[in-house]
C-alpha cells in the first residue's frame, strides 16, 4: 500500500493580507508621488504643485453658488477645507489603486498614472504656466508607480494558486511581512524627506518674508488725518474702528499665497494708453506716497457677516499712474492682474475720480502689507466690492473696455460693476441680556458716500435713531449705539442705515450673487 503524506493545512488567516493593508500600500504610494511632486515644484515653480494647481483649477471651475456656499459655511477657512477635501479624495483614490493593483494588475498603476497625467495637464494650463509646470506631476507618477508595484509584490495574490492542477497540493498565498514593512518604512521615509526638501528649497518664501521684515516704509507725503477719539466707542463685543491685519478678512482665489520678492516686482501699465510704462519697486518707493483710511468689503458678505474690515493704507494714487499713461478716448475699464492670474475689472472713471483715493497700496496699518494681503503691492478702491477692485499681488494694469475684457468673476455670473451697498450690522448684544435698558451697538457702511443715519427697533416697533460715532471720512464704516428698553422674554432687534445722500438700506432680502447681499440685519436676544 502506498502512503501519501499530507501537508498540514495552513490557517486561513496565515499570510493573508487584509484589505486595509492593501489599501495602505496604495496610500503610501500616492503619498510618495505627491511628496516628490512637491519637491520638484519647489524647484520649478510653487504653482506647479499637483495639489495646488488642481485646487486652483477647482476654484476656477466652481460655479458661483458653490463658491458662496463655501464662504458662507467656512468663511476664510474655505481654502483649508478645499485642500483637506482634495487630500481625502486623493487618499481614497490611492487606496482604491492599491486594491486594484493587487486584484487586477496593472490597473492600479494605470489609475495613479491617469491622475498624475491629469495633474500635469492641469498645471501646464494654469495662467502664466509653461510646459515645465507639468514636470512635478510627471515625476510624481514616476515615483508612485514603482512604489505601488513594489509594495503589492510583498503581498499575496488575491486568489490562491491551484497547484493541484499540476499534481501538487494547493498552497495558500504567503505575505512577505518583513519585506512589506521595510518597503513601507522606506516609502514613508521618502515622503518625509521629499516634503522636508521641498520646504528647504522654498527659499523664495523665506526671502520674501525677510524682505518684508526689513522693509522700512517711506514717510507719506500726505499723511492720513488722525482717527478722532470718538470714532471707537470701545463697547465690549463691538468691532474696533481699525481692524488689525491679523483679523482682516481674506477671500481670494489663491490656494498658495504668492511669494513676490519686491526686488523682482514690477507693475506694467499698458493697453489703450499713449504712454505705457513699467514701474519698479524702487521707483514706487520714491514716489510721493499717501495714507488713507478705507473700509473694504467682500461681495460674498452675507447680511450681518464679517467679511469686511477697515484699515489705514499707504500707497500711491492710481489716478496719478493713469495720468502718466494717458488713457485713450473710448477706454472705460482697467483690468488689474495678480501674479497668480486673478483679474478684476474696475471702472476707469472711478480710478480717475479726484475725490476718491484709489491706491496702489504697499502698507497696511503702519506696516508693510502682510504677504497674505498682497505684499508687495495691491489695489485699494473705496466704495467697490473687492471682486472688481481689490487685486492683491498686482503686477499689471491694463487700460481697456468692458466690451473687450472681463474680470475673473464676471463670466462666472457676477455683475461687471460692484458698488458697495448701504449696509449695517448689530454686533451687541447677543444671546442673553438683563431686562431693562439694553445697549445695542454695531457698525454701518456706505463707502465712498458715507453714513448719514442709523435706526434700530425691537419687535417691529418704532424706529429709534442711534448715536453715530465720529469717523475719519466717508470711505470708512461708522460705529453706532443706542439703548432700548427690553422686558423679559425673547426680542428681535433690527437695524437699517441711511447714507449721506438719503439712500435707505434695502429691506428686500437677496443673496450675495450677483452684486451683493441686501436686507436688514436681525438678531434675537433673550432678556431675563
Amino acid at each position: 500500500m502506498t502512503q501519501t503524506t499530507e501537508r498540514p493545512a495552513a490557517s486561513p488567516a496565515a499570510g493573508r493580507a487584509p484589505a486595509w493593508v492593501t489599501a495602505l500600500a496604495g496610500v503610501l504610494a500616492g503619498a510618495v508621488g505627491l511628496a516628490v511632486a512637491e519637491l520638484v515644484a519647489a524647484v520649478v515653480a510653487p504653482g506647479a504643485s499637483t495639489l495646488f494647481a488642481g485646487g486652483a483649477a477647482v476654484i476656477d471651475a466652481a460655479p458661483p453658488w458653490l463658491k458662496d456656499l463655501a464662504v458662507e459655511f467656512f468663511g476664510t477657512a474655505d481654502k483649508a477645507v478645499l485642500l483637506g477635501s482634495m487630500g481625502a479624495v486623493l487618499a481614497l483614490g490611492a487606496a482604491a489603486a492599491g486594491l486594484l493593483e493587487r486584484r487586477r494588475p496593472p490597473w492600479g498603476a494605470v489609475l495613479i498614472a491617469a491622475v498624475g497625467i491629469v495633474g500635469a495637464i492641469t498645471a501646464a494650463l494654469r495662467p502664466d504656466a509653461t510646459a515645465l509646470w507639468a514636470a512635478p506631476s510627471v515625476v510624481g507618477i514616476g515615483a508612485a508607480v514603482p512604489v505601488l508595484r513594489t509594495l503589492i509584490r510583498r503581498l499575496p495574490a488575491a486568489e490562491s494558486v491551484d497547484a493541484s492542477k499540476h499534481g501538487r497540493p494547493a498552497e495558500p498565498p504567503t505575505m512577505d511581512r518583513r519585506g512589506f514593512l521595510v518597503a513601507s518604512g522606506l516609502a514613508a521615509g521618502v515622503t518625509v524627506l521629499a516634503l522636508a526638501g521641498a520646504r528647504v528649497l522654498s527659499a523664495g518664501t523665506r526671502a520674501v518674508q525677510a524682505a518684508r521684515e526689513t522693509l522700512r516704509l517711506p514717510v507719506p507725503r500726505s499723511p492720513a488725518p488722525s482717527v478722532p477719539t470718538g470714532a471707537d466707542l470701545r463697547i465690549g463685543g463691538l468691532t474696533p474702528y481699525i481692524t488689525p491685519a491679523a483679523d482682516f478678512y481674506r477671500i481670494d482665489t489663491a490656494l498658495r499665497v504668492p511669494q513676490l520678492d519686491p526686488a523682482h516686482w514690477s507693475l506694467e501699465v499698458h493697453g489703450l494708453v499713449d504712454a505705457p510704462f513699467t514701474l519698479t519697486w524702487d521707483e514706487l518707493l520714491a514716489l510721493p506716497l499717501e495714507e488713507h483710511h478705507a473700509t473694504l468689503a467682500c461681495v460674498s458678505n452675507e447680511v450681518g457677516g464679517d467679511l469686511i474690515g477697515n484699515a489705514l493704507w499707504l500707497g500711491y494714487p492710481i489716478r496719478a499712474l493713469l495720468e502718466r499713461a494717458k488713457p485713450r478716448a473710448g477706454a472705460d475699464m482697467v483690468l488689474s492682474r495678480s501674479h497668480d492670474g486673478f483679474t478684476a475689472g474696475t471702472p476707469l472713471d472711478v480710478l480717475r475720480d479726484p475725490a476718491r483715493t484709489s491706491l496702489l497700496a504697499i502698507g497696511m496699518n503702519g506696516e508693510p502689507l502682510p504677504v497674505a494681503h498682497g505684499f508687495p503691492a495691491r489695489i485699494v478702491v473705496p466704495g467697490l466690492y473687492g471682486y472688481v477692485s481689490a487685486t492683491k499681488w498686482v503686477t499689471s494694469l491694463k487700460v481697456t473696455t468692458f466690451a473687450a475684457d472681463q474680470g475673473y468673476w464676471t463670466p462666472r455670473g457676477w455683475s461687471a460693476l460692484g458698488p458697495v451697498k448701504v449696509s449695517s450690522r448689530i454686533d451687541v448684544p447677543g444671546g442673553s441680556v438683563s431686562a431693562g435698558a439694553v445697549t445695542v451697538a454695531g457698525v454701518a457702511w456706505a463707502q465712498h458716500t458715507g453714513i448719514g443715519k442709523v435706526e434700530v427697533r425691537a419687535d417691529s416697533g418704532p424706529w429709534m435713531q442711534a448715536e453715530l460715532a465720529d469717523t475719519v471720512g466717508p470711505d470708512t464704516w461708522r460705529q453706532w449705539r443706542t439703548s432700548l428698553p427690553l422686558a423679559r422674554g425673547a426680542h428681535t432687534l433690527e437695524v437699517r442705515a441711511t447714507d449721506a445722500n438719503g439712500r435707505v438700506q434695502s429691506e428686500t432680502e437677496a443673496p450675495p450673487a450677483p452684486d451683493g447681499a441686501t436686507g436688514w440685519h436681525r438678531v434675537v436676544v433673550s432678556a431675563r
